[in-house]
């Protein structure tokens, strides 16, 4: 039995403050550009930037409350599930990235979805 368990491995990706409040940036990952959203109340979450309905880049789209809404077809996609929300709510999902905050800094994991 390995009882040797794999510590996650954390990329610094920038300063929370590199990021808008209501706003995004997009970080180039091997499996595709991650989005970072930053709510009007300061909380921060990542996404893959791909909306679920044709891919949109959810980095351009408007961040309200806990969502962001698709800039091509207005889906509104929850920033903490990836979910589809409102009428397209179970149509589809986008990948939830996992994030950190530590002393300011926004760190990215590099395992699962990175």
């Amino acid at each position: 039995m390995n009882t040797h368990v794999k510590a996650p491995a954390w990329i610094d990706v920038g300063a929370v403050t590199d990021v808008p409040r209501r706003g995004a940036r997009r970080v180039p990952s091997p499996r595709g550009d991650i989005a970072i959203f930053r709510t009007g109340d300061g909380d921060v979450f990542a996404l893959m930037d791909k909306c679920p309905h044709k891919g949109g880049p959810l980095s351009e789209g408007i961040v309200h409350g806990r969502a962001v809404t698709c800039p091509l077809h207005a889906w509104n996609i929850d920033l903490a599930t990836g979910e589809a929300m409102g009428a397209d709510k179970g149509k589809g999902c986008t990948p939830v990235v996992a994030l950190r905050v530590e002393d300011g800094r926004l760190l990215l994991s590099l395992d699962g979805n990175l």
